[in-house]
């Protein structure tokens, strides 16, 4: 009997892929507009440029995303993928930005994960404003009890909003993801090594149209 194959989470910042794709749209735009309608070194001055930001826009928006499987978490940021066995992990903290550190005490940053202090301010005015209407005897905000908007009843139901902390969306991932480091880390297929790759396909095009944009911006 076959064991059925389990999908990894994948985790990616809609924000950046909407920018990504619009600074795409712009970047592609006037790149073009100037290769097949400027004069002299414009053309060339145009195709180094793009050669060096579609990489680069494509890395630090469309590119990063996690992964996490049964027995390892994949993290692609812009320049590098790592993949992290569970049991390698040692913890996953959240301050400023999401960072997964391994046993070694090596750091790396999830890129595709963003810290958001506003959404935190958010949850947290949203949490004070629940825990308000519950001393006042009116969970969520919605009176579901007598006299409430919707309810017949005298006894007040607690609003699901209520239960239980509300966090940001980031904090709920990195929330998933230490449960499934609690749970896989111990595991016998969650061991091995950890490999890192460079992300040579993204940064070679970045550093040519470098290159190209120095000399012609030298040559004059």
């Amino acid at each position: 009997m076959t064991t059925p194959l389990v999908k990894d989470r994948i985790y990616r910042s809609p924000q950046a892929l909407i920018g990504g794709v619009l600074l795409l749209a712009i970047v592609g735009w006037l790149g073009i507009d100037a290769l097949f309608r400027g004069n002299g070194r414009t053309p060339w001055l145009a195709l180094a440029a793009l050669i060096l930001i579609v990489p680069l826009v494509v890395a630090f928006t469309l590119r990063p995303a996690v992964f996490a499987g049964e027995d390892r978490l994949r993290v692609r940021n812009p320049f590098r993928v790592i993949t992290l066995p569970w049991g390698e992990i040692a913890t996953l903290r959240s301050g400023y930005s999401n960072e997964v550190i391994v046993k070694s005490g090596a750091k790396y940053q999830l890129w595709a994960i963003p810290v958001s202090l506003r959404s935190r301010k958010k949850a947290a005015r949203r949490q004070a404003k629940a825990q308000a209407d519950v001393r006042r005897g009116r969970p969520g905000g919605a009176g579901r009890g007598l006299g409430g908007f919707g309810g017949f009843g005298g006894q007040i139901e607690p609003d699901h909003a209520a239960a239980g902390p509300m966090r940001a969306e980031t904090d709920k991932v990195m929330d998933d993801l230490r449960e499934m480091l609690e749970s896989r880390g111990p595991a016998e297929s969650a061991q091995g090594e950890i490999v890192v790759r460079w992300a040579y396909e993204v940064a070679a095009p970045a550093v040519a149209g470098a290159v190209l944009l120095a000399i012609l911006l030298v040559v004059g």
